[in-house]
């Protein structure tokens, strides 16, 4: 039994939830009287309410997100109606912000705002204590920023399951001092650090008990440079086989003496996820969003060409003032640089950001429901969105995937009848045009099946030559470790023509017949 439970739904088996785990770290006398339990979105809500009311809780703190507030919102009202004396918190990003009318904040008894780690600690306090005169917490619970020296790690509550099989969060600062109007971080400042030297032993001591993937939340790792180089000389010196580190940065800032450091890690150890958005000047004005495009450009070449660093960028689609041909040449811009990953997003309006002042000058109509999605804007139709969410899920399949690293530059390479270099956003979007109306569908597509589609688009509608394509195709194929052949490629005197005759029964139906 344990009267607080602490719980979240998260998008993955594979993400281990940071955020409970710094509530937990910071219950203080309250930690034994607690427990985390942790639940994704794959799951089904009343197997999720079995669980939870196997703890009999008092107290239930729901992590709610963009990507869970839904389901979590099934899950509290089946609860409610199970156990309506279960006081529900909640706290989040996606109930910290336009609270009024969400049903989810109004089936909880309890909302706290903002960063929680020590706010739900005295919740929780003031809700158990039995002792006359005590005042019961209200409803909306504004929480103030915590200072992060006076916050306990929460290294020590990732169990060796967790260190053996999911990803694992740090930190070394929150907030980020850029103003972008689409992110919910536009509103965190300032940029506050955890201590450093402590925050190093913690990282010390996950890697002595056989941690070897961090991900760092920072939204702005590379800010403070004397921080980055420490944390990088860090895992330096204390290097392991298989270490991988993640870590956001700021594409524009990117000195010497970080280069120098960067340089000296094996190839595939670090991650940049490198946020972008958009090349487009008018753009980023209109989004209050501040780089330098020549030392972004700069930094990204040195990054491909004079390290190991694997590059993750993103672009948004729908930003206020960009049309698809802008869209376009930032895509041909950043592929140029050439990152291993461009993340293709599509601009989501998240509660609280301040996107929504271009509402009415630039038409901006978004998804109801969550992710709040854009649906259309004055430069880009509901149309055009469609095809680009096509183009955005093809990318991850084609080229972010690295099955096709060699095949992919054939899609935009110059053919003999072409008397410029193509563009590969042009190239690519005909691609995705071509294969939505050959299959219909762009998910549930084999390995196989893809491959097999690329093979005839590059030849039949590109006019690439045959043993070109074959020879890229069969690299990509094999370099996977695969032993099994491409059969589309095979002579057609070999192929065993497949059997089409329809069963006298369906399959499920047929295995009862003894």
């Amino acid at each position: 039994m344990s009267e607080i439970l602490l719980t979240t739904l998260n998008a993955r088996y594979i993400h281990a939830a940071f955020g409970l785990r710094y509530l937990m770290a910071n219950l203080g006398e309250l930690q034994e009287r607690a427990a985390i339990q942790e639940f994704d979105i794959n799951q089904r809500p009343l197997e999720i309410v079995e669980a939870i009311l196997q703890h009999s809780p008092r107290i239930v703190g729901f992590g709610v997100y963009i990507w869970n507030v839904t389901l979590t919102s099934e899950v509290i009202a089946v609860l409610k109606r199970l156990r309506p004396e279960i006081i529900i918190i909640l706290g989040g990003p996606e109930v910290s912000h336009e609270i009024a009318g969400q049903p989810i904040v109004e089936m909880a008894d309890h909302v706290i705002t903002g960063e929680a780690d020590i706010k739900f600690a005295e919740v929780c306090r003031a809700l158990l204590c039995s002792e006359p005169g005590v005042s019961k917490p209200a409803k909306i619970i504004v929480s103030e920023l915590p200072t992060l020296d006076s916050l306990a790690f929460p290294y020590s509550l990732y169990s060796d399951h967790d260190l053996a099989h999911r990803v694992l969060y740090v930190e070394a600062s929150r907030g980020c001092p850029f103003t972008c109007e689409f992110c919910l971080s536009s509103l965190d400042v300032p940029v506050r650090a955890v201590p450093l030297e402590p925050f190093l032993e913690e990282l010390g001591r996950l890697l002595e008990r056989g941690a070897r993937q961090f991900k760092f939340v920072d939204r702005t790792f590379n800010l403070n440079l004397n921080t980055s180089r420490a944390i990088l000389e860090f895992f330096l010196a204390h290097w392991r086989d298989g270490l991988f580190v993640h870590f956001e940065m700021v594409p524009d800032r990117l000195p010497e003496q970080i280069r120098e450091v960067i340089a000296r890690f094996p190839a595939g150890a670090l991650q940049f996820e490198v946020g972008i958005q958009t090349f487009d000047e008018a753009t980023s004005r209109n989004i209050s969003r501040r780089q330098n495009l020549v030392k972004l450009e700069d930094n990204i070449r040195y990054l491909r060409e004079k390290t190991g660093v694997h590059i993750h960028a993103d672009l948004i689609v729908g930003l206020p003032g960009e049309d698809m041909a802008s869209f376009g040449r930032g895509f041909d811009r950043l592929v140029a640089l050439g990152p291993q990953e461009i993340q293709v997003g599509i601009l989501k309006r998240l509660r609280g950001t301040p996107i929504v002042r271009h509402d009415l000058e630039w038409g901006m109509v978004y998804g109801p429901q969550p992710p709040y999605e854009i649906l259309r804007n004055k430069l880009l139709d509901f149309s055009s969105l469609q095809r680009m969410r096509r183009f955005a899920r093809l990318w991850d399949l084609v080229a972010n995937s690295g099955n096709f690293a060699l095949t992919t530059p054939l899609i935009w390479t110059a053919s003999e009848n072409d008397e410029s270099a193509p563009s590969p956003f042009v190239e690519f979007l005909r691609l995705t045009d071509w294969m939505v109306v050959r299959l219909g569908r762009l998910h549930s597509i084999a390995r196989a099946a893809l491959a097999e589609n690329l093979f005839l688009f590059l030849t039949s509608e590109r006019l690439l030559p045959r043993e070109q394509v074959v020879e890229a195709l069969e690299r990509d194929w094999h370099g996977g470790v695969r032993r099994e052949k491409l059969s589309f490629l095979e002579p057609a005197e070999e192929k065993k023509p497949a059997s089409r005759a329809m069963p006298s029964q369906p399959k499920r139906q047929a295995r009862h017949l003894v």
